[in-house]
């Protein structure tokens, strides 16, 4: 495994970064980058931090991002957008901040910028897992995701799980990075027989190839990359098993331990969108189903 803040996006037991270095947006980011790498003022000894208040009276807060379709990243008009972005703008404008700022990154540094004051919260769709809690505060997940296949045009092998990529000895792909990995090791395959490929779109193109049978990512970006394709399709999304239980992953905001009056403010405006049905409003037009909306929380997928 990585060690902390290391390049394992959302791997169970890891805080480093989870996948998806996709497409669009990271062209973009030189150009913004230099622009957003001022450091924010120092953390706030006081209870419960005082940033939200600063960022009040600053007008604007800086958004981590990772320059990644469809969770956080500059399109090609330059623009700040992506499911974690646009909530952003709404959640904090109703806590009293007008704009956002997105000051891009490497996933793997999201962390580590977020509490060396690069920028005051992290906006990347990053997932929850214990590690990561030790290290920073998540509001609540706005969304959650399941595994789903990349396979040829009518899955002649038959695959849907893990288990059946190893019982049927198919040639696996997945992405750098990927929690998928440690999901296939886990039913059975072994590690060094994964072709391992930048991004569903390499695992697309293998998959056509007929390099490898199956690609895993999320169900989300695989239904995505097979749109325009017509070589390949996606599985049904399905759960993978964690020490022998289905996991379900969820993406969350981050914010600095010190700041909770922050974080617990994010939670109230998050949780009014859930029960308005606003969120998956917001959601929808990246891609997500109502099946992504979920009622999970952090405390949860910290582990307690």
């Amino acid at each position: 495994m990585a060690p902390p803040n290391g390049n394992y996006r959302h791997t169970p037991g890891s805080p480093g970064p989870r996948r998806r270095s996709l497409l669009a947006g990271v062209a973009a980011l030189g150009a913004l980058g230099a622009a957003g790498c001022s450091r924010v003022a120092t953390a706030s000894t006081t209870q419960g931090g005082d940033l939200l208040d600063r960022l009040k009276a600053a007008g604007v807060v800086r958004l981590g991002i990772a320059g990644e379709i469809p969770f956080g990243y500059i399109d090609k008009n330059g623009e700040l957008t992506g499911e974690a972005p646009e909530l952003a703008k709404v959640i904090f404008k109703r806590l009293g901040v007008d704009r956002v700022q997105p000051v891009p990154t490497e996933f793997g540094s999201l962390i580590p910028g977020l509490n060396s004051q690069q920028f005051d919260v992290v906006a990347a769709g990053m997932y929850v897992n214990p590690e990561r809690c030790e290290q920073v505060i998540f509001a609540d997940p706005d969304y959650q995701m399941l595994d789903a296949f990349i396979v040829r045009k009518g899955n002649p092998k038959g695959l849907h799980d893990y288990k059946d990529i190893v019982a049927k000895k198919a040639k696996f792909a997945t992405g750098t990075g990927y929690a998928e990995i440690q999901y296939a090791v886990e039913a059975g395959y072994k590690e060094s027989d994964i072709l391992i490929v930048p991004d569903q779109v390499a695992g697309l193109n293998a998959v056509e190839a007929g390099r490898v049978d199956a690609f895993a990512g999320t169900a989300l970006t695989t239904r995505e990359v097979v749109r325009k394709s017509s070589k390949a399709e996606s599985t049904k999304a399905f759960a993978p098993l964690v020490k022998g239980k289905p996991h379900v992953d969820g993406g969350a905001f981050a914010f600095r331990p010190t700041e909770t009056k922050l974080r617990d403010a994010f939670n109230v405006e998050l949780h009014k969108l859930k029960q308005s049905g606003e969120l998956f409003r917001i959601l929808r037009p990246f891609g997500f189903t109502k099946a992504e909306m979920t009622d999970l929380t952090a405390k949860e997928l910290c582990g307690g």
